[in-house]
């Protein structure tokens, strides 16, 4: 068997010290060009890979970023995940997947990783009730980005979509075909998300003239048995007291409306219309195709990714130039309100709101304005990222639906 190199072999090899490797290695910027390019030519030609526990020893950092996800059967997972390697594809950086499970106590799992120093920063994806620790460890200067919309951090930085703007754009669109008697779905009671998507679905309706009719209002759970529940309770009214068009919370409940309108004989879009939220995959499919408020789950990976490498290494994965911008107006509420800036772009097509607790600073990002926390104020970051209507054919002018 041969026997493994290590870094006083390439040092050798190359005809330099222990000390030039490790820096070619670490890719410090004060090593000569020609000695660089010489010692990865020997590092290449034999196949070295530095030891990670060499590094830890000795105090390095490691270049593994560590993301904390749900199972990948969650239908979003494998779409951030995408946004985060697309990132990390350009950077020296690799990233170690830990799966959450109902099982286990993760704050334990989640300092021993961070005792061991395996991770030089955290992405966590949904964490739920991790989130407390989460800020914990956060205070105390761990690098860590959450994807959350859930439950609000405190003190960490937070990437998420503007859940009330895709509520308040769904209610919308569903008055302009017509509807006025429309139901709404909602998620989990103690979740973020689901009382922000029905605050834009009541900002829609006060603003079209109407009032909230608590007796279209259903308490749903982002299930698909949940929203087969509400449905069967739904259609065994008499058919003038049903709602004309139903907004879902999320695309899993209104694949339960479906499946028990089919039961009742209601057909969509013809007798009814039936709007949800995430675009997941099988929404082309269904039969009617579902219209839905699209989530961009992989944007969202990118740009927390991004984040997370600018709070490791500022310098070189600068999150966004800062400039001074004197002629976009940001609005600035109490110190610790929500405070929404105007929107920033961060790829192509791709624009977003940040939103922060505490000091303001402006900025610019691919020509557009946006605002940011003042140096040193990065975790109380919450950056929202917009939605889109995606239509199809489970949706009808009211004019054209059978009563």
């Amino acid at each position: 068997m041969q026997k493994k190199l290590t870094i006083h072999d390439i040092a050798k090899l190359a005809g330099v010290s222990q000390a030039t490797v490790s820096r070619v290695l670490n890719q410090k910027p004060t090593v000569d060009p020609g000695i660089r390019e010489h010692v990865m030519k020997v590092v290449n030609e034999h196949g070295f890979v530095p030891s990670i526990a060499a590094t830890i020893l000795r105090g390095g950092r490691t270049q593994l970023i560590g993301v904390l996800a749900p199972p990948l059967t969650s239908p979003f997972v494998p779409e951030i995940m995408l946004g985060v390697a697309e990132v990390t594809d350009r950077t020296e950086y690799e990233v170690v997947l830990y799966m959450m499970s109902p099982t286990r106590k993760h704050s334990d799992v989640l300092d021993r990783i961070l005792a061991m120093k395996l991770s030089t920063g955290l992405l966590a994806i949904m964490p739920g009730k991790l989130g407390p620790h989460l800020d914990f460890l956060s205070k105390q200067g761990v690098p860590i980005v959450t994807i959350e919309d859930q439950v609000a951090p405190i003190n960490t930085p937070w990437i998420g979509i503007d859940n009330l703007h895709g509520g308040y754009e769904a209610t919308r669109y569903l008055l302009s075909l017509g509807h006025r008697r429309i139901a709404h779905i909602l998620g989990p009671p103690n979740f973020l998300c689901t009382n922000e998507r029905y605050e834009g679905y009541c900002r829609a309706l006060r603003e079209a003239g109407l009032e909230v009719d608590s007796s279209l209002i259903w308490q749903g759970d982002f299930t698909i048995l949940g929203g087969s529940t509400c449905a069967h309770a739904i259609f065994s009214r008499p058919p003038q007291e049903r709602p004309d068009a139903i907004f879902a919370a999320n695309d899993q409940t209104a694949f339960g409306v479906m499946d028990v309108a089919e039961q009742y004989g209601v057909r969509i879009p013809d007798d009814l219309t039936l709007l949800g939220f995430d675009d997941m995959p099988m929404t082309a499919f269904t039969k009617p195709g579902l219209t839905t408020i699209r989530q961009p789950h992989r944007e969202m990976g990118m740009l927390a990714c991004e984040l997370l490498l600018s709070m490791i290494s500022p310098q070189k994965h600068p999150f966004v130039p800062l400039h001074s911008d004197d002629e976009n107006g940001i609005q600035v509420v109490s110190q610790n309100s929500i405070q929404r800036g105007t929107p920033f772009r961060f790829g192509e097509g791709n624009s977003a709101h940040a939103v922060f607790q505490g000091g303001m600073q402006r900025g610019t990002r691919g020509g557009e304005t946006f605002s940011g926390p003042e140096e040193g104020d990065s975790k109380n970051l919450r950056i929202l990222l917009p939605t889109k209507l995606i239509v199809r054919e489970s949706c009808r002018t009211a004019q054209s639906v059978s009563r």
